[in-house]
């Protein structure tokens, strides 16, 4: 079946007419050495998802559909074409429970980062004792730290707290996450640099195996010279 080039106009049982037709086999079983359950997915990467979102372009009720599927791709493009304004606090609590993939979760946790509720649903999924749950919370915050640009560096001073609480989550995909938001706090200003190196310290000095893993990976890329060097250029153009 021609489908055409992709466009805003397109429905749901249309885009995933297309991921059925770009499927393949040999990209499922490479995903699921990485954690993306191979009955769960059409196998297309993300190198084709994000064109193919842009081309769609946002439209909230036809994300919700693709929801729905319950595939990873076609939550892929929920999430990168939903509509934040549009998305509940119950919304993105429901799809979070959904969640089983790490790469769905990073997806969808820009599109929650938009919202205006973003700042307690971190604290809500930072909360929740499930793994993907929980790493919604740190994905939001590195989001956050990137895109968030008028927000004020006290709000993420204020996150730094949460991060250490939950350094010690030795799950993999929970302490990835906390280890990335870590990183992007301290790589986002000169004044948060700091905050967040100290704590990098505190924690490579921990105990805790987990805690020390994520302490040491994050001395490691914030005492970096090209680290320094490109925070030093943001802060002049700031």
């Amino acid at each position: 079946m021609d489908l055409g080039a992709p466009s805003p106009s397109w429905d749901a049982d249309t885009v995933v007419a297309w991921l059925k037709a770009h499927a393949t086999t040999e990209n499922r079983a490479g995903m699921e050495r990485f954690g993306i359950k191979a009955d769960r997915t059409f196998g297309i990467p993300l190198a084709q998802i994000r064109p193919l979102a842009r081309k769609l372009k946002r439209n909230h009720e036809r994300a919700l559909a693709l929801w729905e599927t319950g595939t990873r791709d076609a939550r892929l493009l929920a999430g990168f074409t939903g509509e934040p304004g549009r998305m509940t606090p119950q919304m993105a609590m429901r799809w979070a429970g959904d969640f089983d993939s790490w790469d769905v979760v990073d997806g969808v946790s820009d599109l929650f980062v938009d919202m205006a509720e973003w700042r307690s649903l971190i604290d809500a999924f930072a909360a929740d004792e499930r793994e993907f749950v929980r790493r919604t919370a740190f994905a939001m915050t590195a989001w956050a730290a990137v895109h968030r640009k008028t927000e004020p560096d006290e709000t993420f001073l204020g996150l730094l707290p949460l991060i250490e609480a939950h350094a010690s989550d030795p799950r993999n995909f929970v302490k990835k996450a906390v280890n990335w938001a870590l990183r992007q706090i301290g790589k986002r200003s000169e004044a948060l640099h700091g905050p967040a190196l100290a704590l990098s310290q505190k924690l490579a000095a921990s105990p805790d195996r987990t805690a020390r893993w994520i302490g040491k990976d994050a001395v490691r890329e914030l005492t970096d010279a090209k680290t320094l060097e490109r925070l030093k250029a943001r802060t002049a153009r700031a």
